[in-house]
């Protein structure tokens, strides 16, 4: 698998994850607790979190990614 590819697709997780941040945020300012949808959107953020989290281990345990030091 090609680097760029492995950088677009985590970058494409944290954007995903971030959109269902705020849309929790949306939720929770507009429904005032009265629907499940701010618990469903902030249920999809931890899905997503675990999922990346869970990925980046197997990649590396696999080999796709090659941990580095801060420093390079």
């Amino acid at each position: 698998m090609n680097d760029s590819l492995k950088t677009l697709l985590v970058i494409a997780f944290l954007i995903v994850i971030v959109w269902n941040l705020g849309a929790g945020l949306y939720y929770l300012m507009i429904d005032r607790g009265q629907t499940k949808r701010t618990v469903n959107a902030l249920t999809r953020r931890i899905a997503l979190s675990v999922a990346l989290i869970l990925l980046v281990v197997l990649g590396i345990y696999s080999g796709w990614i090659k941990p580095h030091g801060v420093g390079g």
